[in-house]
């Protein structure tokens, strides 16, 4: 049997948020992990989880719901990349390719660990490329790791309208 979708109202019954800070604190005891005035939920991947009546959601999806009064439509992008950051302040509504171009953390593979730069180890240089409108650009070979990830920051801010430089986005 499928459960009833979470409201707004059974949120607040629940939580409290302060959208100030970002944090959820339980307004009544719930068990021995849910205790009134404690901090609500837990850390993985980065991002904050907190379950309710059995089900596991994300604090940003709870954070919207709690003020806007309705599960969002799109995905919650993080506006300065910070994945526990939940303040409302932080947080937007995106479609998965914005949210995407709001990042600029490498892939688990990268093996420069820079995101967009890759090197050759037939010339020893760094490559920036950067993807856009559904294509691979190149940006050039570069020296140094630093010249690299420079051409793609810069690229970022022409090509990528969903990423907005923050201090979580500092050069």
């Amino acid at each position: 049997m499928a459960k009833p979708e979470l409201t707004a109202e059974r949120l607040r019954e629940l939580l409290h948020y302060d959208p100030s800070t970002g944090l959820f604190t339980w307004l009544a005891n719930i068990g021995s992990r849910g205790r009134v005035g404690a901090i609500a939920g837990w850390s993985r991947l980065g991002y904050r989880c907190i379950t309710i009546d059995t089900v596991k959601y994300l604090a940003h999806r709870l954070a919207w719901l709690y003020t806007h009064g309705n599960m969002p439509a799109a995905e919650i992008d993080h506006i300065n990349g910070v994945r526990c950051d939940n303040r409302i302040c932080n947080l937007r509504e995106a479609s998965p390719s914005i949210n995407r171009q709001n990042s600029l953390v490498a892939r688990a593979h990268s093996k420069t660990g820079v995101i967009g730069v890759s090197l050759d180890q037939r010339d020893g240089r760094y490559y920036a490329r950067i993807y856009a409108n559904g294509r691979r650009c190149a940006l050039g070979g570069f020296d140094s790791i630093e010249e690299a990830r420079r051409a793609y920051l810069d690229a970022k801010r022409l090509l990528h309208p969903g990423w907005i430089c923050s201090d979580a986005h500092s050069f």
